[in-house]
C-alpha cells in the first residue's frame, strides 16, 4: 500500500500552522464557499436573476441517466483532493488554490450578475432511481446562481492537476479527461445548467489555471518543451 507523504496521525487544529500541516488550511476555503453559497441561494430572489439560455439548450434533450456523471462529480472532487492530500501535497496545494480562485470569481458573478435557469422539466416522463435522484437534487439545489458552472470549472481543474501528475498512468489521465467531458455535458442533460454556464466556466478555468500555474509551471513547460 502506498505510504502517505505526511503522517497525519499527529494532526490537531492547534498544530495547523506547523510547516508539515499548514497546507491543510487551504480546506478552509470550503467554509467560505458554503457560507456564500447559502447567502446567494437564500438572499437573492429568483425574479432578480437573469435567465441563462441559448439555442443549444433547446437541442440537448433531458436525459436523467446523466445524473450518474453529475453526482459522480462529487466523488471525483472529494477523491482527488483526498488522494493529493495524502500522496502529493504540491498537487493538493495547486488544486485547492485553483478551486478557491474559481469559488471567489464565481461567487462574485452570482452576486454582481445574478443568474438562473428555467430549463428543468415540470414533470418526469418516467419514474426510476435516476429521476428520483434528480428530484432530490432539484429540491436542495435551487435553479439560481448558475453562471458560470462550478461543476465544469472544478472538473477542468481536477483534469489539469491529474494531467500534471507524473505518477498517474496514461489510462487514468484519459479516464479523468473523459469524465470531465461527461460531467460537463451532464449539467446540461439533467437541466441543472444552460450551455451558457458551461461555456462561461471555460474562461474561469483558464483564469484560475493562469493565476495558479501561469508564472511557474506553464512558463517552465514552454521553455523546456516538456
Amino acid at each position: 500500500m502506498k505510504k502517505p507523504m505526511v503522517d497525519y496521525s499527529g494532526f490537531r487544529l492547534s498544530r495547523i500552522n506547523e510547516p508539515r500541516f499548514s497546507h491543510v488550511k487551504l480546506l478552509l476555503g470550503w467554509v467560505g464557499y458554503f457560507l456564500f453559497y447559502f447567502l446567494t441561494e437564500n438572499l437573492i430572489p429568483a425574479e432578480r436573476c437573469h435567465p441563462m439560455h441559448c439555442w443549444l439548450d433547446d437541442v440537448i434533450p433531458f436525459n436523467e441517466y446523466f445524473v450518474i456523471f453529475y453526482v459522480g462529480w462529487y466523488v471525483l472532487v472529494f477523491g482527488s483532493l483526498l488522494y493529493f492530500l495524502l500522496y502529493d501535497v504540491e498537487s493538493f496545494k495547486g488544486l485547492s488554490k485553483y478551486i478557491i480562485v474559481t469559488q471567489v470569481v464565481a461567487m462574485a458573478c452570482y452576486i454582481l450578475f445574478p443568474s438562473r435557469q428555467d430549463l428543468r422539466p415540470e414533470t418526469f416522463a418516467r419514474e426510476n432511481v435516476f429521476t428520483w435522484a434528480l428530484s432530490v437534487i432539484y429540491a436542495f439545489d435551487t435553479s439560481t446562481g448558475v453562471c458560470p458552472s462550478l461543476h465544469v470549472a472544478y472538473s477542468l481543474g481536477i483534469a489539469s492537476t491529474w494531467l500534471k501528475d507524473k505518477t498517474a498512468s496514461p489510462v487514468w489521465k484519459v479516464t479523468v479527461v473523459v469524465l470531465t467531458v461527461l460531467i460537463s455535458l451532464s449539467t446540461s442533460f439533467v437541466k441543472q445548467h444552460s450551455m451558457v454556464d458551461v461555456f462561461a466556466a471555460l474562461p474561469l478555468g483558464a483564469l484560475a489555471e493562469w493565476l495558479v500555474y501561469g508564472k511557474s509551471y506553464w512558463r517552465k513547460r514552454l521553455r523546456t518543451g516538456a
